[in-house]
């Protein structure tokens, strides 16, 4: 039977929560007389300026607290499941799920296909609709929850269906429009796959989908992921430079079109195009405000930008001081080296360039990670392994301290994707590795040794 409550993690320093003597291991029975059942209902609960809230204690005992606050002042709790219910699992059989083509032998937490709305909204995950209920979604509709991120593919039903290996894909598009009519803010995603949702029926799918303008905020346009382990799934083919052309062609062509009458480029194509391609990103406007970043739309311009704000301010203190940063003048040297996937290479290797250049008795040596484990089609960062990075530095010049991108670790650990450890990393390369976050004000900082 499902425990009644949900226990609490943490508390918040000086939260409502700690200034009742809410504590870690009480567990929350009820809001305003009602039980709680997810993360949903707590939201919604908790907005009010006054809530009465149930508590029981480890001993047993309950307290009734009469809190009075501000509205939509939360209350600085979390609780050991963030969802304060069972994740809901995916049951469709997408022809183009990167799940589906991982080896067996990996950690369990790999194989779980998400679908859960609640995801959508509390962590940005993209779902299908087709495991959303009808209670889920009268509810976003009363809660008024937003934004809600939805993985279109495409606008066709027949091909929906068919795409999702689910026959009632495409009456799940359906729920788009109550959304649309409740004024719910939405993002969507069209995973493309060559010769099948490309070409007219990507037409099609935009021209649709503007039609939910302006709730529907943006909708970006990423490649399939091909790995090395596809023997039995549906044949896929890569994307060549004069696919990803004409694939870009289309998104600029509708940008222009929808810009002008809602201040939105709407459609965006995430950076793997432009690389693809071989054609300049676009410049920081044209991603309005990055509201697809996490689909890897403007990582890079983003990266770039924050790069030449810290190269300015490293030029300017190099004016006024004549050190470039905190590396000596008696010209000792400092050696340190970086890794990275394939498709952010040519851009980590400028900057790195750019930096030495401004410091001369600074040495960067950048690492392109090939992707064996899974196929040298993935080329992003995120999907690189420890054997991999191993198998590549072993016998590379690393100077002082190999740095790490932390889009390779597991996310608040120290584990890489195939359970290998940073420290795994140092025993085996004998030599210091440290983190570096995804900013480019942070890639310099840490490149000079300078302590964020």
């Amino acid at each position: 039977m499902k425990e009644k409550g949900h226990k609490i993690k943490k508390v918040q320093p000086g939260s409502i929560a700690e200034e009742m003597e809410i504590r870690p291991g009480d567990v929350l029975l009820e809001i305003n007389g009602e039980e709680v059942e997810d993360v949903f209902d707590y939201q919604y609960m908790v907005q009010e300026e006054y809530i009465e809230v149930l508590i029981q204690k480890p001993s047993g005992e309950e307290w009734l607290l009469e809190i009075d606050k501000d509205y939509e002042e939360d209350l600085g709790i979390e609780f050991e499941n963030g969802l304060m219910d069972d994740y809901r699992s995916c049951h469709n059989k997408c022809i183009f799920c990167f799940i589906d083509q991982m080896p067996k032998g990996m950690r369990d937490t790999l194989y779980f296909k998400d679908d859960d709305s609640r995801l959508s909204f509390l962590q940005g995950n993209y779902v299908t609709l087709t495991n959303m209920s009808e209670k889920d979604v009268n509810r976003i509709i009363k809660y008024h929850l937003s934004p809600i991120n939805i993985s279109f593919q495409t606008t066709n039903p027949e091909l929906r269906c068919k795409m999702l290996h689910n026959r009632f894909a495409g009456e799940a598009l359906k729920k788009v429009d109550r959304f649309y009519e409740a004024g719910i803010e939405m993002n969507g995603q069209i995973v493309l796959c060559k010769g099948i949702n490309d070409g007219m029926e990507l037409e099609r799918s935009i021209e649709d989908l503007t039609k939910y303008l302006p709730y529907l905020k943006s909708v970006s346009v990423v490649p399939v992921g091909l790995s090395r382990f596809r023997d039995g799934l549906y044949p896929l083919e890569p994307f060549t430079k004069e696919d990803a052309k004409e694939v870009l062609a289309v998104i600029h062509k509708w940008q222009e079109k929808i810009f002008p009458e809602y201040g939105l480029h709407f459609i965006h194509a995430s950076d793997e195009w432009y690389m693809l391609a071989e054609e300049e990103l676009p410049e920081e406007d044209n991603y309005d405000g990055y509201l697809q970043y996490e689909n890897g739309v403007g990582m890079i311009r983003m990266l770039l930008e924050e790069f030449d704000e810290a190269i300015s301010e490293l030029k300017e203190k190099k004016a006024h001081t004549g050190m470039a940063a905190d590396i000596s003048e008696d010209g000792e040297k400092r050696v340190v080296s970086s890794v990275t996937g394939l498709l952010a290479y040519p851009y980590i290797r400028h900057m790195a360039d750019e930096l030495c250049s401004l410091v001369p008795n600074l040495t960067i040596h950048v690492y392109p990670i090939r992707n064996d484990f899974f196929g040298e089609r993935i080329t992003v960062t995120g999907l690189l392994t420890g054997q991999d990075i191993l198998a590549q530095l072993k016998g590379k010049e690393l100077g002082e301290k190999l740095f790490l991108p932390e889009n390779v670790l597991r996310s608040g650990e120290r584990v890489l994707l195939d359970d290998l450890t940073v420290e795994d990393l140092i025993q085996t390369l004998q030599v210091p590795v440290d983190i570096v976050k995804s900013s480019g004000c942070d890639f310099v900082n840490a490149m000079l040794g300078i302590e964020n």
